[in-house]
């Protein structure tokens, strides 16, 4: 039998195809997910419970005149796969391949990126005030999940849209998910609404008996429709968002085409903005996601038959070894809270959960949130620790600021997902903490050189006496041993790795390992290079760095970072205060550019901040050459 999907390249092959052969095409897309997944990695299983809800929505809307703005943008794969990128699917986050989330130089038919939570509302409202400011009639359609709508910025969205009345739609699709189960007062009120059995049958018997009855006199349907309104009151169906201006429709089932078409037909009827309540099961269609969506929300490649990743895991990740330290320091020190935004599988706070579920707090996707949370509890004695992604942090900085610093208040700052991120690639990259967090009073910002050093700055943060830092990357750590006892890191104070006398390599986090690999190599060829792991980076060791750099005069600063405002730019801040003359310096760190999906490596590579990278750097200046085309790359 020939695959529907090879006849389906645009939106408007999909009106040619009956309803029948839509849920066909619907289970030949999730197989085409699935193996594709399997051999790329990304997002499954959100994009699994949506296959049916984004044939529909293409089935109805006319995009790109109609516009789809997909919150965060991770369970856009059907979506891709129906608007002319079937071909290139195969490079999904790859390397010079397709995006995982929306991308607008991708296809017209990506309205606007996203990446992170909790945007697409605000988008939408502003798409259709411009239509209505131009007088067009296109239909804008936003799709948010119902973890996204434990942020704030939803809430001002819905709020602003029912005030000005203006027509789009909303697709609330719940899955009772974000990337973890859902925390909050809402998803208790979407969990009565979606699991009740009898508010949907007394809906639908409300319904039919109305549409019984024969012509009546306009009073007697008003009457009717006030006892409709107030028993969907009693019965508290949708009342939340009717009560900001939107009429509520749903629950529907959002895996039946057919329902949810009909229902896309009556919203466009309806004026004034319109909430669609959609329910779906996130990882449909492949059992190891069904069971276990958390686990399967992002994935590397795996095996089909059974789920198993196929990538190797030597050491334990930077995560797992914050949430062991974070057990450790608990154990005796209960005044030790843990908080994250909607990640503690992630973050590796689960295992802190897990342990002590009564000093754990997961306040959603609400990292401003989490933070002002954070300060009241410092205030009132405790010794907090956020847990947030470092690209997630930055939705937070007002209150980083405001609450924690101006205050001086000991609250702990975990980053995780520091530097390169790989394939999530612009939107998720962690690339700005150090620039952000850099010029603001107060703040203690560290960075380990590995998993062993991770778990002495933890200790030290919790123990300093107001706001710390510490970022730390993704991914599998150097596989140092862990000392069992831990201990406090002098504050301010770096140490050297390795004593040369050619030029100085001063290196921050994960940017430190690969440094004295180069530094290694360089020896075999007559380069003696010192290293410094600068461990602090606000404050600086002074002393230590101005006796070193005066020492060398050639001096290399590396980190994964963008180099406006980062590490490197402190160094030559140090430089020039102490008016040191005649140091040539080199910053290696990530350019004025957002940076493209790619592994870690890649990206890494294309940067100059692996070990070959260095090496190069640390020849082109001490042969007093811009560019060195033919250097010795031995064992490198």
């Amino acid at each position: 039998m020939v695959r529907l999907l090879d006849k389906v390249n645009t939106p408007g092959d999909l009106k040619r195809l009956s309803i029948q052969e839509l849920y066909r095409l619907a289970a030949e897309i999730r197989d085409f997910i699935v193996r594709t997944v399997a051999t790329t990695g990304g997002h499954l299983a959100s994009n699994l419970g949506v296959v049916e809800l984004t044939l529909a929505l293409h089935y109805h809307l006319n995009s790109p005149k109609d516009k789809i703005i997909w919150d965060v943008g991770h369970q856009s794969y059907t979506h891709k796969i129906l608007t002319g990128r079937k071909d290139r699917f195969s490079t999904i986050r790859q390397y010079g391949g397709l995006s995982g989330y929306p991308k607008h130089s991708e296809s017209i038919h990506d309205v606007i990126e996203t990446g992170h939570s909790s945007t697409s509302i605000s988008a939408a409202l502003g798409l259709a005030l411009a239509r209505d400011l131009r007088k067009r009639n296109d239909r804008i359609y936003a799709v948010i999940g119902d973890g996204a709508m434990t942020a704030g910025m939803a809430f001002e969205a819905l709020n602003h849209a029912g005030h000005l009345g203006t027509k789009l739609t909303v697709i609330l699709n719940d899955n009772a998910m974000s990337i973890s189960p859902n925390v909050g007062a809402l998803s208790h009120y979407l969990s009565n609404i979606r699991t009740d059995p009898r508010i949907n049958k007394l809906k639908e018997d409300i319904e039919f008996l109305i549409s019984r009855i024969p012509k009546i006199g306009s009073a007697v349907s008003r009457s009717v429709e006030r006892v409709k309104d107030g028993l969907k009151y009693i019965i508290l169906s949708g009342i939340f968002f009717e009560e900001m201006g939107f009429t509520y429709i749903g629950p529907l089932d959002g895996h039946n085409i057919d329902e949810l078409i009909d229902n896309f037909t009556r919203a466009d009827r309806i004026e004034g903005p319109v909430l669609i309540h959609v329910n779906t099961r996130k990882g449909k269609g492949y059992q190891p996601a069904e069971r276990q969506p958390s686990k399967y929300h992002g994935v590397s490649p795996f095996k089909i038959d059974n789920g198993e990743s196929k990538k190797e895991r030597h050491n334990s990740t930077y995560s797992q070894v914050f949430g062991q330290t974070m057990v450790k320091i608990g154990e005796y020190d209960d005044k030790v809270i843990g908080i994250t935004a909607a990640m503690p599988e992630g973050t590796g706070l689960s295992i802190f959960k897990k342990r002590f579920p009564e000093r754990f707090f997961d306040v959603g996707i609400a990292e401003q949130h989490a933070v002002t949370l954070g300060t009241g509890l410092a205030r009132g004695g405790m010794k907090p620790v956020v847990a947030i992604y470092s690209s997630f942090f930055q939705r937070a900085y007002d209150q980083i600021i405001h609450d924690a610093c101006i205050q001086d208040l000991p609250i702990t700052f975990a980053i995780d997902r520091a530097g390169i991120v790989g394939s999530d690639g612009e939107t998720h990259q962690g690339v700005f903490d150090i620039s952000f967090l850099r010029p603001v009073p107060n703040m203690l910002i560290m960075a380990p050189k590995d998993e062993n050093e991770l778990q002495h700055m933890l200790y030290t943060a919790i123990n300093h006496q107001g706001p710390a830092a510490v970022r730390y990357p993704r991914g599998e750590g150097t596989g140092v041993k862990l000392d069992k006892e831990l201990s406090l890191l002098p504050v301010g104070q770096g140490e050297v790795l390795r004593q040369g006398k050619d030029i100085l390599i001063i290196a921050i986090g994960s940017t430190v390992k690969p440094s004295l690999r180069a530094a290694e190599i360089l020896a075999e060829y007559g380069v003696q290079a010192g290293v410094i792991n600068a461990r602090f980076i606000k404050p600086l060791d002074e002393e230590l760095l101005l006796a070193e750099i005066k020492k060398y005069k050639r001096v290399i600063t590396v980190e994964e970072q963008v180099l406006a405002g980062g590490f490197g730019s402190a160094i030559l801040e140090l430089i020039n205060d102490n008016g040191i003359r005649g140091v040539n310096l080199r910053r290696l760190g990530l350019p004025d550019h957002f940076i493209p999906h790619g592994s870690q490596e890649e990206i890494r590579s294309l940067y100059k901040l692996d070990c070959q990278g260095i090496m190069e750097t640390a020849l082109e200046m001490i042969n007093d050459r811009v560019e060195v085309k033919v250097w010795p790359r031995k064992n490198a």
